[in-house]
């Protein structure tokens, strides 16, 4: 079986399609590099569909700077039992994803217009489980605009690389300031030639 069989199960024609559409239509439109292309599965769409590995069932996510779709949509395919909004602030961006979440017959997944840190943008979502985030911002920014969302108790997952480790030192007082507690890091998709890098930032109660 292969990792994506896995990972997807019934839902692997899904994950197809939407590598199909980020191969094309993502590409000419900007989205994804000419070079990624290639390496669509294993750096992009596994990798963020193993993100599931630290979210409980049943919980509501809000996936912020969503872009492409990453790391929401792998998700959203992976995980049918969460409910997941993205949240893009460009309208290019949103209405890709819009376009895809139709495409794919995704009814566990809301596009919503906006950046997190906007009022409206807060009140259509209220507070949710799980803040997750890829490539969005420096640590201290992203949790200032992440855990205002999250629920007392719920937690910030954000997708970073290597130097995840020199962001928290650095961000440590703005996290505290933005409600954080004492963050975790550990990896998901242990099998996969790329692991995927997590800092989880719980939501002081």
């Amino acid at each position: 079986m292969t990792h994506a069989a896995r990972i997807f199960g019934d839902n692997l024609a899904r994950a197809e399609r939407y590598h199909d559409l980020l191969a094309t239509t993502g590409t000419t439109r900007g989205f994804i590099g000419p070079r990624e292309t290639p390496k669509l599965w294993d750096r992009h769409i596994l990798n963020c569909a193993v993100l599931g590995e630290a979210i409980a069932a049943g919980f509501t996510v809000a996936d912020i700077g969503s872009g492409a779709g990453l790391p929401g949509i792998p998700l959203a395919i992976a995980r049918p039992d969460l409910t997941i909004y993205l949240v893009e602030p460009l309208l290019k961006r949103s209405t890709f994803l819009t376009e895809v979440v139709h495409e794919l017959g995704l009814e566990n997944v809301t596009v919503i217009r906006g950046r997190a840190e906007e009022r409206e943008v807060k009140a259509t979502l209220g507070l949710v489980d799980v803040v997750t985030s890829r490539a969005v911002a420096p640590l201290g920014k992203l949790a200032g605009w992440s855990l205002p969302l999250v629920k007392p108790g719920g937690h910030m997952l954000a997708m970073k690389g290597a130097s995840v480790y020199d962001e928290l030192a650095r961000d440590r007082v703005e996290i505290r300031k933005a409600g954080g507690g004492t963050a975790t890091i550990f990896t998901v998709g242990n099998d996969l030639p790329e692991p995927t890098t997590v800092i989880d930032i719980p939501k002081k109660r």
